[in-house]
């Protein structure tokens, strides 16, 4: 016999969820943080920038995200015609968020409930997961220092251990930024973590891997109990300028020095049970086994044939083989043994 065709009962399907770091080096947590001056003087540095883990020009230095600010109406950018108001690189970023969040070209964003024309955007490079960000683990620290020469810190996490109901939209699965961490919520300006009045403070796009600050939100928390007082986070949102406003960004990550947050991925299996019975598979299909002639080379092998079970293989209805399953060492397989060999296939 050199085919056996499978039970339903031999194969079962499995799924299980696997955890892991998302920056090089598979830390946890990132705090030390890099741009390129190639990349922030270039053309790109308009629109983004793109953020490493050490010095860009360092071996193993790999971009681990970017930010990108966005205003609908092109505040804090310079315009790519000045005849032309409101189209700059910012309205632009704004844009292309819309397209990918909202899917609406007339559509707004709310952050908790409260309209926001702009917002900095966190794009997890994609090498950095495999599938999809984990909620529940994000903590993002942000530290600003005021004109009155005050620091100012913000700790920001995502609501989904806190809502009961998950909400969707283009990108996939939606959570509210509030203030807290590793998913506990802070409650000491609004039971929702929400800032005061200018609603969360952005949004975590799980499935696209983005995080959205909510401008309104971000530098109303600067003052007061996220009061709206005393805001001294420098956002340039004068029209037709050069803002750089991933550079604020960028510093208030750095100043801080915590980002951490992990990714997730769903591994599916196929476990497949080969049973070999007594009687089967005894004989080798050695072909050194045979002589010239026709005639077994080892006559023990008339009263007493047995194989070895090296390697395997699993095929369609056609005979086409699809996978090889090779055991760590040879398995002796006679008329007096079974044999249970079980395979598992992860994709």
């Amino acid at each position: 016999m050199s085919f056996k065709r499978f039970d339903q009962d031999d194969i079962v399907i499995s799924a299980e969820s696997i955890t892991s770091p998302i920056w090089s080096g598979d830390k946890t947590t990132l705090s030390s943080f890099f741009t390129s001056s190639t990349q922030t003087g270039g053309a790109s540095g308009d629109y983004y920038y793109d953020i490493f883990q050490t010095q860009s020009t360092a071996p193993g230095a790999k971009v681990q995200f970017s930010i990108a600010y966005a205003d609908k109406l092109g505040r804090g950018g310079v315009n790519f015609n000045p005849a032309v108001s409101q189209s700059s690189p910012t309205s632009t970023i704004y844009g292309q968020y819309r397209s990918l969040v909202l899917g609406d070209e007339e559509a707004e964003f709310t952050f908790g409930g409260v309209n926001s024309d702009s917002f900095w955007a966190l794009a997890i490079d994609r090498a950095r997961f495999k599938e999809k960000l984990l909620p529940g683990t994000l903590d993002l620290q942000l530290e600003f220092s005021g004109s009155d020469g005050k620091i100012r810190n913000l700790r920001l996490t995502d609501d989904s251990k806190a809502v009961s109901t998950v909400t969707f939209n283009d990108a996939g699965r939606v959570f509210e930024l509030c203030s807290g961490s590793l998913g506990d919520l802070h409650t000491t300006v609004n039971s929702n973590g929400y800032s005061f009045e200018s609603g969360s403070y952005g949004k975590l796009l799980p499935d696209v891997g983005v995080i959205l600050l909510n401008n309104k939100a971000i530098s109303a928390a600067t003052g007061s109990q996220g009061g709206g007082l005393g805001i001294d986070f420098p956002v340039n949102t004068g029209s037709n300028a050069a803002g750089n406003n991933p550079r604020v960004m960028f510093d208030a990550i750095t100043r801080a020095a915590n980002f951490r947050i992990q990714s997730e991925e769903t591994i599916s299996s196929n476990f497949v049970f080969v049973r070999v019975k007594n009687s089967e598979f005894n004989y080798s299909t050695n072909p050194s086994l045979i002589t010239g002639s026709g005639e077994l080379r080892h006559n023990v092998m008339i009263d007493s044939p047995q194989s070895y079970i090296t390697a395997v293989g699993l095929y369609n209805d056609n005979n086409d083989l699809l996978a090889v399953a090779k055991l760590s060492r040879p398995l002796l397989k006679d008329f007096t043994k079974e044999a249970l060999v079980r395979i598992k296939l992860d994709y």
